[in-house]
């Protein structure tokens, strides 16, 4: 008999939430594609940094009102289901896959890369076994548990980009004077183009990827309705202000774009304005930057397969599973924690040609969800304004699928080759899309409601 209940616990505040999304984010990424963007803009990093924030507040904003509308887990997944159409919530959902799934995987492989560097004596794998063994055990433990561990480790991460901005801003100062400091230099200048900073922007928005992954604890967090959309904000604006602050002062640290290795520019910069002591610095703080992102990232993933198997779109007693004790999902976070054993077989480039499709996905449709709803609203007499329910969202979704466009001709193939796995396997589940994919009842009070016990 199954007669464990289906719910999870309610205990994440607004900070807790607002931490979750930035350690997903991992405010350490902007140094860590700093030199690509930087590359690909011709030295105005900042800018880029800039124009995908704007970018991401559109879309920030519609999760916001999503979160509102449907306090639950499953984020795009349940939001297109509800506002839109069931079978294409259902698609919306296979998409997101790729980016929730899939990237404790990349997060791990790319932090093993960063001690196999530094440790080439020690085998590549080992390192990524620690890293999938280590997060998985905690999460397993309880949303508080990884909480207050990703609180040490973003605590170190912020303390690492603070010691990087300072001596980034010595370093200017000592070449070029204390009138470098007010430069307009790295937002722009004579070589800048906008195709140049549309690209850059396209790349610097993937460091974004997080304020929408904080939905999927909606429903172990207090007071989702207020709590939720004030916390995607804020994460997007702190996530922004942190990237644009770095890239400007990095930028003043190393004019232009030249480098001898793009991919690892910020440890040249780090060994030039701090020397070998701080470039070890540098390299832990990346090291924990990784494990704060594969801890908030696991548990974001996990939590969108319970909503879905939870509905028994994926097998319900697996996915729909929670933990007895701990009231964690812990078949799905055991799940994530074996596909990232893939890494061992995989490269970094090839690992991360795809995650990004989904995420863009996820995005355009979030925004027209909003617009769904704004018309369904209008239709039976509620009011809104036109401003915030149709005009911004579809600037989101114009936006986002620029970006997806914009993406890597690989990205786009595997991508689509993703869907369509997805819709194979709905007109499956609803025999050729005659039936719509199951779906849990809800209470009143917008909680869940209890399963009938199987057998």
């Amino acid at each position: 008999m199954d007669t464990h209940p289906r719910t999870l616990k309610r205990s994440l505040t607004l900070r807790s939430v607002v931490l979750f999304g930035l350690a997903y984010m991992t405010p350490l990424i902007v140094l860590g594609t700093f030199g690509v963007v930087a590359t690909t803009t011709n030295g105005v990093v900042p800018t880029a940094y800039l124009l995908a924030l704007v970018a991401m507040l559109f879309t920030a904003y519609s999760y916001g009102r999503m979160a509102t509308a449907y306090p639950v887990a499953g984020s795009a997944y349940t939001y297109v289901r509800r506002a839109i159409e069931p079978r294409l919530g259902f698609l919306v959902g296979w998409a997101t896959l790729l980016d929730y799934f899939f990237l404790p995987m990349v997060i791990w492989l790319i932090g093993g890369a960063y001690l196999q560097a530094r440790f080439p004596g020690v085998p590549g794998w080992t390192w990524i076994l620690a890293y999938i063994v280590v997060t998985t055990v905690l999460n397993l433990l309880g949303i508080k548990t990884a909480e207050r561990t990703n609180n040490l480790f973003m605590v170190f991460q912020i303390l690492v980009i603070a010691i990087f901005v300072l001596l980034s801003l010595r370093h200017a100062v000592h070449v070029d004077g204390a009138s470098a400091l007010a430069s307009g230099t790295p937002f722009f200048h004579d070589g800048t183009t906008f195709a140049g900073i549309s690209g850059g922007a396209a790349i610097a928005a993937y460091s974004f990827l997080g304020f929408d992954a904080v939905t999927t604890l909606t429903e172990e967090t207090v007071d989702p309705e207020r709590t939720m959309p004030r916390a995607i904000l804020l994460i997007a604006l702190i996530g922004g202000a942190i990237f644009v602050t770095v890239a400007y002062t990095t930028q003043l640290a190393h004019p232009g774009s030249a480098f001898e290795d793009s991919s690892s520019a910020a440890f040249e910069i780090a060994v030039t304005i701090g020397g070998d002591l701080f470039s070890s610095i540098f390299l832990a703080g990346l090291v924990v930057a990784q494990s704060a992102s594969g801890i908030a990232a696991q548990a974001s993933g996990s939590r969108l397969l319970f909503a879905m198997g939870r509905d028994s779109v994926l097998p319900r007693r697996l996915f729909g599973y929670v933990h007895p004790r701990f009231r964690t999902p812990a078949f799905n976070i055991l799940l994530t924690g074996a596909v990232g054993l893939i890494a061992l077989r995989l490269s970094v480039a090839t690992s991360t040609s795809f995650i990004n499709f989904g995420a863009f996905v996820a995005f355009t449709f979030v925004n027209l969800s909003v617009i769904a709803m704004f018309v369904r609203d209008r239709r039976s007499g509620a009011g809104g304004r036109v401003l915030t329910g149709i005009l911004v969202p579809a600037v989101g979704a114009l936006v986002d699928l620029w970006l997806l466009f914009h993406l890597d001709g690989r990205a786009l193939i595997l991508g689509l080759i993703w869907l369509a796995l997805g819709v194979a396997y709905l007109a499956y589940l609803t025999r050729f899309f005659r039936l719509a994919p199951p779906e849990l009842e809800f209470t009143e009070d917008k909680r869940p409601a209890e399963p009938v016990p199987t057998e």
